[in-house]
């Protein structure tokens, strides 16, 4: 059977959503599918791996790579540039593996309004109360960057409806779970197996009753 190309999953939200916790728990439950590894101009984080969470990269490399036509897509974000290496996605993508990409939602709109074919998935707060607190809570920026992050977030809340699917993250392991499902239901649709469709009725066709 020949390989079937896999299916490119973007999933964003704001700030403090949880969609990078959710992505890891999703990946310890899914098979064939990776985690792409985006570019980026910011200070790595507490416990962040370079080359694991984002390949951390200096403004002028960002900026050679722009000009070289590298990414699929790519955004200054919170004063930080971040981007999707297309050669990574499309290595993937060709070897039959979904990819699930991390991204804000400016690039995720971006990549929509391109026509990129993905499946666009939203992850909310359950209300911008608890995202303000979240963060806080988190303890990872300076005071002046959760005052650009939390009205940035007032903007990209306003994109919800642009999406294929919107998981509200009130719970993380229910909110896991609905990712695992998403990914799984996608991979039953009839137009991702046609390869299988086609070689079945083949053999039924080719079948002679004895």
């Amino acid at each position: 059977m020949r390989v079937v190309r896999g299916s490119l999953y973007v999933v964003c939200g704001p700030s403090g959503a949880g969609k990078t916790s959710i992505i890891r728990g999703a990946l310890e439950k899914l098979q064939n599918v990776v985690f792409s590894v985006s570019c980026t101009t910011r200070p790595k984080r507490p416990g962040e791996v370079d080359g694991r969470d984002y390949f951390f990269i200096s403004e002028e490399e960002f900026l050679n790579r722009v000009k070289n036509g590298e990414f699929l897509e790519w955004a200054k974000v919170h004063g930080h540039l971040y981007g999707t290496l297309k050669s990574f996605v499309e290595e993937h993508l060709s070897a039959g593996e979904d990819v699930l990409l991390d991204i804000d939602v400016q690039g995720a709109i971006s990549l929509k309004r391109k026509g990129v074919e993905a499946v666009f998935i939203y992850v909310a707060p359950p209300s911008y109360e608890e995202l303000k607190s979240r963060i806080a809570k988190r303890g990872t920026e300076k005071e002046t960057d959760v005052i650009v992050r939390l009205e940035n977030a007032k903007w990209e809340l306003m994109f919800m409806d642009e999406f294929d699917y919107l998981i509200v993250n009130s719970d993380l392991t229910r909110s896991i779970d609905l990712l695992v499902s998403i990914v799984e239901a996608e991979r039953t649709r009839v137009s991702r197996n046609k390869a299988f469709i086609d070689e079945l009725v083949m053999e039924v066709k080719g079948w002679k009753r004895s």
